[in-house]
């Protein structure tokens, strides 16, 4: 199961650098979101998770789940979606001021590539 979650992540981690380095701006927010997907992968993943036990504390239980990596995750979601909405608002006024969806804002590789 190990080797399936860090497979998971190197896959995630490798798309989303991949994108992240494209030149169109959409791309670039694909590429963040799948970053952002594999680190909350891997906050998840290294709390050493532990099946039927309880995650909160009572008197009768002795051993219980850590919640710990469980608020990372969720706070990290949270950030995460706000980060996306600041990142899709900055593509979506850069691409009405310049006209076009290039990272760097220049319409002459549009041009190139089509011709």
């Amino acid at each position: 199961m190990e080797f399936l979650i860090a497979s998971a992540i190197g896959v995630l981690v490798a798309g989303g650098v991949y994108l992240a380095l494209r030149a169109r701006t959409f791309q670039v927010v694909l590429g963040l979101t799948l970053l952002s997907y594999a680190i909350n992968l891997f906050l998840f993943a290294s709390g050493r998770l532990i099946v039927d036990r309880p995650p909160l504390y009572a008197k009768d239980v002795a051993d219980y789940a850590d919640p710990l990596p469980q608020a990372l995750v969720l706070t990290a979601i949270v950030i995460t979606f706000g980060m996306t909405a600041l990142t899709v608002i900055l593509s979506l006024r850069s691409f009405l001021e310049s006209g076009t969806d290039q990272v760097d804002g220049d319409a002459a590789l549009d041009e190139d590539r089509i011709l």
